[in-house]
């Protein structure tokens, strides 16, 4: 910076400057990392009369790639109003700059003034801006007003289409962004690596593992250079969509590797049960000199979590601020609290969230709760619960906290206080989210809900279920009742639980795949012991590997077993 200033300085003093220069050096100012926004903004403000709205526009945009995207807004606003008739009016450069400022900020509302600025400016049918009003509105969750401009849309390039995708998937729609990647594949687009990066995020959310493999293959035909984000995407996708062995193919091929995709690898071995391998792998990344993050050490002490191992996590967790000079974060504390709660050090927990230095937050809280539920402490369960409905539920809306209560009064035979838990969420308008799983079969995606009769193949569906019962029964299968938190009888308990949505899935797989194939399957929600009893026997019994991703990692069952060893 010190250069540039010197530059400046040696120009100022010529009568007349050498406009090709003073721009090189304003635009080195306000965009190079090693810039100043600050004497950026005396270069623009010591011009008179700018020739042309470059100088404008690049300020514009060094703000809306700050630390403090607001300023672009500010400063466009001030252009506006105090207008100089001779000065430089915004141009087809201008908007998109202060769109991704607005996406940034979430400001819906001038962000819509500003759609109306554009309309009528003239600048609406342009491609560059329309792309970056669909940008904005899929960053402010405005997904229907960015398919609007999506539709309208005279001529699209790749980036629409990679615009809208992404904004689905972030919007929680990657179903969505799946179908209309396939759209975009039969009018001829060919995606480029931010394409690539988007529809994978897709496979991974949903297990659309065929999608990713054939992505996999464009990008070696087609000879896209896999630059870390792009590893990264593909070690998420093979890891989130059960096939581990993949994705450790592709980390063993990168090169050039950062912190990131390191942490992606460690993350994807730790979900399958591979905890092991996920510490060696840990290992191996400080020995070739990288520093782990706290992504990275959330990842070591969910392997420790995993697997149980109580004195490892200690170690580690101490060694985030001792060795790694990190400070721990909630997530890191809520991995210490799920250890110990699981392994039944039930005070030792109680007593580490009583010394945290930072507020425990809910998932924390359930992570407490649920190991008092698994080891029958409802004295202590109950006392929590008493110091959350006092102390934090009147500030949380988090429907997954209230959910535990009652379920924690449902097994203790307290009925009451599950109803008063359960009119406590409907006056807070709190819905417990449905559970659906979602299986891949012939390349296309099947979803389904718990008891659902939606499926054009329903009646075979639960025929073949109905018979996967008898069958299991036969071989030592018992439902297990203590699962369905409602007062009714045991026949329609039995019932509530063949109809779990993953067992749907499964008895939809059997059907349909051919035999010996593994049945994939992704689940919302946490799998209950029920279900887990049901896949193991299927998977001892049917000679049939099964992969349930549920909300807390990959259970493989095979020969009657689970990778998890019923700890999870």
């Amino acid at each position: 910076m010190a250069q540039a200033i010197q530059l400046h300085a040696q120009l100022l003093k010529h009568t007349q400057s050498d406009a090709q220069n003073l721009s090189k050096i304003f635009n080195f100012t306000a965009l190079s990392p090693a810039g100043n926004l600050t004497y950026a903004r005396l270069i623009l403000n010591s011009l008179k009369t700018p020739m042309n709205s470059y100088f404008h526009n690049t300020m514009i945009r060094a703000y809306s790639d700050s630390p403090h995207p607001f300023q672009s807004i500010f400063f466009f606003l001030s252009w506006r109003i105090y207008e100089d008739p001779y000065s430089p009016s915004p141009d087809r450069f201008t908007y998109p700059f202060v769109l991704k400022a607005c996406s940034k900020l979430k400001q819906k509302r001038f962000g819509k003034q500003l759609h109306g600025l554009i309309y009528k400016s003239g600048f609406a049918p342009d491609m560059y801006i329309q792309n970056a009003l669909i940008h904005f509105y899929s960053g402010c969750d405005q997904m229907g007003s960015a398919s609007k401009v999506f539709d309208k849309m005279p001529e699209r390039d790749v980036v629409s289409w990679t615009s809208v995708i992404n904004g689905l998937v972030d919007n929680k729609r990657p179903l969505d962004g799946l179908r209309l990647f396939k759209k975009m594949e039969m009018d001829g687009f060919e995606p480029n690596d931010v394409t690539v990066i988007s529809v994978l995020r897709a496979c991974a959310e949903t297990g659309a593992l065929s999608v990713g493999m054939k992505l996999n293959e464009f990008v070696n035909v087609k000879g896209i250079k896999l630059k870390k984000n792009l590893v990264t995407a593909f070690i998420d996708m093979y890891s989130k969509c059960g096939s581990i062995d993949s994705a450790m193919r592709i980390f063993d091929e990168a090169v050039n590797i950062d912190v990131y995709v390191w942490t992606t690898m460690i993350a994807g071995l730790t979900s399958h049960g591979r905890c092991k391998e996920a510490i060696e792998l840990f290992e191996q990344m400080e020995n070739v000199g990288l520093k782990p993050d706290e992504k990275t050490m959330t990842a070591v002490l969910s392997a420790c979590r995993n697997m149980g191992w109580v004195d490892e996590g200690l170690t580690y967790f101490e060694n985030i601020k001792k060795v790694y000079k990190l400070r721990p974060t909630v997530q890191h504390y809520g991995c210490i609290v799920d250890l110990l709660a699981r392994a039944g050090r039930l005070d030792d927990a109680q007593e580490f969230v009583k010394s945290m230095p930072i507020e425990p937050d809910a998932v924390l809280w359930r992570s407490l709760i649920w190991g008092c539920k698994v080891h029958g402490d409802t004295e202590r369960a109950e006392r929590l619960i008493k110091h959350l409905e006092g102390a934090k539920m009147d500030s949380c809306d988090d429907c997954g906290t209230y959910v535990l209560l009652g379920n924690v009064y449902a097994s203790n035979g307290k009925w009451k206080s599950k109803a008063n838990v359960r009119r406590l969420m409907n006056q807070k308008g709190l819905v417990k989210p449905s559970g659906h799983s979602r299986i891949e079969i012939n390349d296309a995606i099947y979803e389904f809900t718990a008891g659902s009769t939606c499926h054009v193949e329903a009646a075979s569906i639960y025929k073949k279920l109905d018979e996967i019962e008898e069958t299991l029964r036969v071989n030592g299968y018992d439902p297990k009742l203590s699962e369905v938190l409602l007062e009714i009888d045991d026949e329609e308990k039995a019932s509530q639980l063949l109809h779990h949505s993953e067992k749907l899935a499964v008895s939809f797989g059997l059907i349909k795949s051919e035999p010996g194939t593994i049945i994939r399957v992704v689940k919302n929600l946490r799998s209950c012991e029920d279900c887990h009893s049901f896949m193991k026997h299927i998977s001892g019994v049917y000679q049939r590997e099964i992969l349930i991703r549920d909300r807390i990692r990959f259970h493989h069952f095979r020969n009657g077993g689970c990778s998890c060893g019923d700890y999870w």
